[in-house]
């Protein structure tokens, strides 16, 4: 009963020493990728910085930051 106890004990401790192993041996996660700078851009109403991606153009290439504003126009 002694020796199944003691090799019990020896597999448990055998199992462990396995698995944290394992594990400090995976590959980290990959960092997640940021995104490209962008250009910024002036409302042409109230001058607010936006990126481009954000701002609405017209037709005579100035930006604005909402339609409201485009519809206001340039100040």
């Amino acid at each position: 009963m002694k020796y199944l106890l003691v090799a019990l004990v020896v597999i448990i401790a055998i199992g462990i020493w396995r698995n944290n192993r394992r594990k400090a041996g995976a590959v980290p996660p990959p960092k997640p990728r940021l995104r490209q700078p962008e250009d910024m851009v002036t409302c042409a109403h109230c001058g607010l910085h936006l990126p481009s991606s954000d701002a609405i153009t017209s037709p005579d290439r100035t930006y604005y930051c909402s339609t409201e504003h485009r519809h206001l126009g340039p100040r």
